[in-house]
């Protein structure tokens, strides 16, 4: 039911925020190994005429799904939302950003996965003196040979950990935009391109604005996902008191299994080939222009709230995202569940509210939910 519209500053009536429908919650997602909510109430109804991955092919995703689990697990305690994005962006061959207070396990989680893989991994401290040149690299010169050389910066990895994001100035920011979107670093005219897979995982702590610069919209948008992480239960938070006592809070770093960067391309070879019903398409069409203030079914007085909806971009990660989904269920096809299982991850970076908005104290995720229970499924 929705809430009565309230009344602020010049008379304007603030949009209603609909609760979202039982089912739509974040948290009943769906994880890899369970039947997206809803999908045995419309069994094969958006899926290919002909199975669009083979049997094998699919066998062989769910394994290397299994073991990054596996080793997720062994390192981090419960936080399965946060499991299911960092799996799903690598499938979807994507980056994230990593939002919560300090001790929420945002680094570890971001190590966990890079052991999981055999490809190469760099974390990089940002700090307010950090330079563009220290994560791209510089060039060095020989006064022997009379010559410069490359050397290349801790961005040429497989895995990228920029942890605390916003410490560093808005011009280094800006230098990691041509390495997130073009896959590439330019030192000294020259072109270098980036190992692949490549994946950005960036970390930033909301509580503490000194000595911190604010992501530019254009640097927030290269992030697939946005992913903010929430206090431990009691029992989740009774296991890691029982893993430090056992010594095995801090254990080893060493993966539980090896996945190769063959096995991470191959992932991402089977997240493309993910059919797309035109239906879910149109979906996730008429969700986005929602997001604008049109769509089949407008929320009323969504442009008292949001001021810039979701771009094109927006489309193409939720369309990427549900396909990467459909995968980690065990599917070659996409359903509207898919879509809606990580809908605030992948908007909740990519729509601007308004200052009225943001001192209302109205959230991304009660617009986000507002236009999923205003468009109608397919």
């Amino acid at each position: 039911m929705s809430n009565p519209p309230s009344q602020h500053a010049g008379n304007q009536a603030r949009p209603m925020v609909p609760g979202p429908p039982p089912g739509l919650s974040e948290s009943s997602a769906s994880g890899p190994g369970r039947p997206a909510p809803g999908a045995s109430q419309r069994p094969g109804g958006f899926a290919p005429s002909s199975a669009a991955i083979a049997p094998g092919d699919l066998e062989r995703a769910g394994a290397i799904i299994s073991t990054i689990s596996g080793v997720f697990h062994s390192r981090v305690v419960g936080q399965e939302n946060l499991r299911t994005t960092l799996i799903a962006a690598l499938a979807a061959g994507g980056h994230v950003l990593l939002e919560s207070v300090p001790g929420l396990a945002k680094t570890t989680a971001a190590s966990a996965l890079a052991s999981s893989i055999t490809g190469s991994f760099a974390r990089i401290q940002c700090t307010p003196d950090l330079m563009p040149n220290d994560i791209i690299g510089t060039q060095i010169y020989s006064s022997g040979t009379g010559t410069f050389t490359t050397q290349l910066g801790p961005v040429h990895a497989n895995v990228v950990l920029l942890d605390e994001i916003n410490r560093s100035s808005a011009k280094t920011q800006s230098a990691m935009l041509e390495a997130m979107q073009e896959r590439q670093t330019s030192i000294g005219g020259e072109v270098y391109r980036l190992p692949e897979p490549f994946m950005v995982l960036a970390t930033q702590n909301p509580i503490e604005e000194e000595g911190t610069y604010v992501l530019p919209e254009a640097q927030m948008d290269r992030f697939l996902m946005k992913e903010i992480l929430t206090y431990p239960r009691p029992a989740e938070e009774h296991e890691i008191l029982d893993r430090s006592t056992a010594g095995s809070l801090t254990g080893p770093r060493e993966a539980v299994g090896t996945v190769t960067l063959q096995d991470v391309r191959f992932l991402q070879e089977m997240v493309d080939q993910v059919y797309v019903d035109p239906a879910v398409k149109r979906y996730i069409i008429d969700l986005i222009f929602t997001t604008r203030g049109s769509g089949p079914r407008p929320v009323p007085n969504l442009t008292q709230s949001v001021r810039v909806g979701a771009s094109p971009r927006g489309s193409l990660a939720l369309m990427k995202v549900g396909q990467a989904h459909a995968l980690l269920n065990g599917r070659d096809y996409v359903t509207p569940d898919d879509v809606r299982a990580m809908r605030h991850g992948v908007l909740r970076h990519r729509l601007v509210l308004t200052f009225d908005a943001l001192a209302s104290g109205i959230k991304p995720e009660q617009i986000i939910d507002a236009v999923f229970h205003a468009v109608p499924m397919p």
